[in-house]
C-alpha cells in the first residue's frame, strides 16, 4: 500500500495548517478556511494567525456533519476576495485550468488530494494513445472535471458522466477555459449507464470512479455506496477491455479502507490471484497489476490527512 499527496510543484495550492477540526488552505491567491472532521489534532499557529491570512471562513450550519451528512453553511469574508476565481494545475504534459467557487457545502469545486489520480490518468492515457487505436474513457461520478480533463489532455476519447447537469456545466466551462475540446458530456445514474453500455456490448479502455457515499440520479434514483458499490465494480469489469486497459476507484467514505477498495475491485474483477504491487505502472506476466493506497494532505508542520483511498488496476 503506498501513501501519495499533492507533488510540491504545484504552485497554486497548498495546506498551510489543519487543526481543532478545520484546515487552513491557499488556492491560488486565496485562503480559505473550512471545516476537517479528520483534522483531530490541535494547529500548529495560533487562531489569531489563521485569522489574520485567511480571506474567508465557511461557518457550518447546526446540523452540518451530523449522520454522516453535510448541511449548508454561509462563508464569512475576511477580506476582499470573489465569489469565483481560477488556479492552473501544470504537472509535465499535464496542464488544464479549474474555475473555484464558494459552495453552501463547503467545497469550493476541486479535491486537491486528487492530482496523484489526475496524474496516474494521465500517463496512463498517454501509453494508451500509444499502443491503441482510438482509446476510450469513461469517467463516472466525475463532479467538476479535473479527471476528465487529464484524460483528454492524455489524448483519448473522453465521456465525462455526472447526474447533476450544474456540476456537468460547470466541468464543460473547466474544459473551455483550459484550450480543451471534445469530452462527451452525459447526465445520467452511473450504474444505469453502465449496465445499458454492458448490454451494449460497449468497451472502454479506461474506468474512472469517485462515487460519494450517498446521492441521486437526475430521475431520482437513490445511490448509496454499501448497497450499491460492489454491484457497480461487476458491472464495470463487463466494459473494461481485456488488455491495455486501467481502472482507478477512489472512496472518500468514512471507515473505508484502501485493502477493502482493493479486495472489492479484485473480486468483481476476477483478479484474486494476482500479487498486489507497490505502485502499479509496468505489466506483470500475467498481464495485468493492481495496487491501493491513501491519498493524504500533508501541512506546513508535517501533520497528514487521510482524506480518500483508492484502487488502481492496470492492463
Amino acid at each position: 500500500m503506498i501513501i501519495q499527496s499533492p507533488s510540491p510543484q504545484w504552485s497554486d495550492y497548498e495546506l498551510i495548517d489543519s487543526g481543532f477540526g478545520d484546515k487552513l488552505e491557499r488556492f491560488g491567491k486565496y485562503i480559505l478556511w473550512r471545516p476537517e472532521p479528520k483534522a483531530l489534532w490541535e494547529s500548529s499557529m495560533p487562531q489569531s494567525e489563521w485569522e489574520r491570512l485567511a480571506h474567508t471562513r465557511f461557518i457550518a450550519g447546526a446540523g452540518f456533519g451530523k449522520s454522516g451528512k453535510e448541511d449548508t453553511g454561509n462563508w464569512k469574508m475576511l477580506k476582499k476576495m470573489p465569489d469565483q476565481w481560477y488556479i492552473d494545475y501544470h504537472m509535465g504534459g499535464l496542464k488544464f485550468k479549474l474555475r473555484l467557487g464558494l459552495t453552501s457545502f463547503k467545497h469550493v469545486g476541486v479535491f486537491p488530494e486528487q492530482s496523484p489520480n489526475w496524474n496516474f490518468i494521465y500517463r496512463q492515457c498517454c501509453r494508451l494513445k500509444e499502443n491503441v487505436e482510438n482509446p476510450k474513457v469513461l469517467n463516472l461520478f466525475a463532479y467538476t472535471g479535473a479527471a476528465s480533463l487529464a484524460a483528454r489532455c492524455g489524448g483519448v476519447d473522453t465521456t465525462h458522466l455526472d447526474s447533476v447537469r450544474q456540476v456537468v456545466t460547470w466541468a464543460k466551462g473547466n474544459m473551455e477555459s483550459s484550450g480543451m475540446d471534445g469530452i462527451r458530456w452525459v447526465v445520467e445514474d452511473a450504474l444505469k449507464f453502465v449496465e445499458r453500455e454492458a448490454k451494449r456490448g460497449h468497451l472502454y479502455n479506461g474506468l474512472i470512479l469517485d462515487p460519494p457515499a450517498y446521492g441521486h440520479g437526475p430521475d431520482g434514483q437513490k445511490w448509496k455506496l454499501d448497497e450499491l458499490l460492489y454491484g457497480l465494480l461487476k458491472q464495470c469489469a463487463k466494459i473494461l477491455a481485456p488488455k491495455d486497459a486501467f481502472m482507478v476507484l477512489n472512496l472518500y467514505s468514512n471507515g473505508y479502507s484502501a485493502l477493502l477498495a482493493d479486495s472489492a475491485v479484485r473480486s468483481a474483477f476476477g483478479m484474486l490471484d494476482i500479487e498486489p504491487v507497490d505502485y502499479p505502472v509496468s505489466l506483470s506476466d500475467k498481464g495485468a497489476v493492481l495496487g491501493c493506497g491513501e491519498l493524504v494532505l500533508t501541512d506546513r508542520f508535517g501533520k497528514s490527512m487521510p482524506l480518500s483511498v483508492f484502487s488502481r488496476l492496470v492492463r
